[in-house]
């Protein structure tokens, strides 16, 4: 569950761009908004503390205790969004929004496949269609993932939202058919056609003219022949 609240102290930025936003990662903190109450905060926050926030219990789903430097009031926030590098995968931007912790929130939660599906073990493929779902529920009962037995799906099955074991205080938003896993048939490699060498190709076609006339020598020889004995019948 999310349910694990962690400290995360922040300092708000005094300059914006991306000149600064670039000077701020080389110092090793990554740049992003508050989005409060009142108004928005541009901030930053050390890389390791953030990191270290988001891979406890909790995860990306983790309350974060938000305390902008100087101040003492806490600030009850959640990972709303976040930019990666697509080179290195580091954080580099984050959006965190302020909620109310006795108000539900949205969220989308993950979906993990447990078990060894039973057409898989018969030859079939099992294929996850859905890796994410959307749930509402209060921030401190959004849960890190959900989990899915696959065991029992046979070939040519599948297994939808409505499958998912329901869960208090959670209610799934996405249509109850939306297909999050099935097993279809393996797929049939069609064997190549058997593609003859240029020399066995043209060996074959001159066994074919054989069969059809008589080669060319042979030809030649029987016309001869046919106008001679024309001639001496003359």
């Amino acid at each position: 569950m999310a349910g694990e609240r962690v400290k995360l102290q922040v300092k708000e930025r005094e300059s914006l761009g991306s000149r600064e936003s670039r000077r701020l990662r080389r110092g090793g903190l990554i740049p992003g908004v508050l989005y409060g109450r009142s108004k928005p905060h541009a901030i930053c926050v050390p890389e390791r503390d953030l990191r270290r926030a988001l891979t406890g219990k909790g995860g990306l789903h983790a309350i974060l205790d938000v305390v902008l430097e100087g101040q003492s009031s806490t600030h009850p926030s959640i990972l709303k969004e976040y930019q990666t590098d697509p080179v290195r995968g580091t954080l580099t931007h984050i959006d965190l929004h302020e909620v109310r912790l006795d108000q539900p929130i949205h969220a989308s939660v993950s979906v993990h496949l447990t078990g060894e599906a039973q057409g898989a073990k018969e030859g079939g493929v099992l294929s996850q269609i859905t890796r994410e779902v959307n749930v509402e529920a209060l921030p401190m009962e959004v849960p890190e993932h959900l989990e899915l037995d696959v065991s029992a799906l046979a070939i040519g099955e599948s297994l939808r939202v409505a499958d998912l074991p329901a869960r208090e205080g959670v209610t799934f938003l996405d249509d109850p058919d939306t297909v999050l896993a099935s097993v279809g048939l393996p797929t049939r490699v069609e064997e190549p056609e058997e593609v003859l060498a240029e020399g066995e190709e043209g060996a074959e076609l001159e066994g074919e003219a054989a069969e059809g006339e008589a080669p060319s020598g042979e030809a030649e020889s029987e016309a001869e022949a046919s106008g001679d004995e024309e001639s001496s019948e003359g």
